[in-house]
């Protein structure tokens, strides 16, 4: 729906920032399932770069300049990490579909009705 929105009268908002930024929170995450859908990204992102990360490992474990552990551990933690965000975006998606189809919304809104010729006449 459009509107025009007025200029505020009563001079400035009383609501402190704290509440401002729940609001927006509250907007964000109540019309869109664009946040999950970050995350996923952010998840497959950290796996590729884990990925990258294996090869740097590597190479440097071949070359020797690696301390001892330091491969190991980091391919691990970037891998694992990765996988994670990957796995809960993907839980995320399915229960933001599930959302989606709870709130029971129209597939389209008529934006205005047009009347038939015959029923004019």
């Amino acid at each position: 729906m459009y509107y025009e929105r007025q200029e505020r009268i009563a001079g400035k908002t009383k609501y402190p920032l704290k509440k401002m930024l729940s609001f927006a929170f509250e907007g964000i995450t109540s019309f869109s399932v664009k946040p999950i859908k970050y995350i996923t990204s952010v998840g497959f992102l950290m796996f590729l770069l884990s990925i990258a990360i294996l090869i740097y490992a590597i190479v440097q474990k071949i070359r020797g300049e690696a301390v001892t552990g330091w491969t190991s551990l980091t391919i691990s933690i970037w891998f694992i990490g990765g996988l994670q965000l990957v796995a809960l975006g993907l839980i995320g998606e399915y229960i933001g579909k599930i959302y989606k189809e709870v709130k029971r919304r129209p597939l389209y809104f008529i934006e205005e009705i047009v009347e038939d010729a015959q029923e004019q006449e």
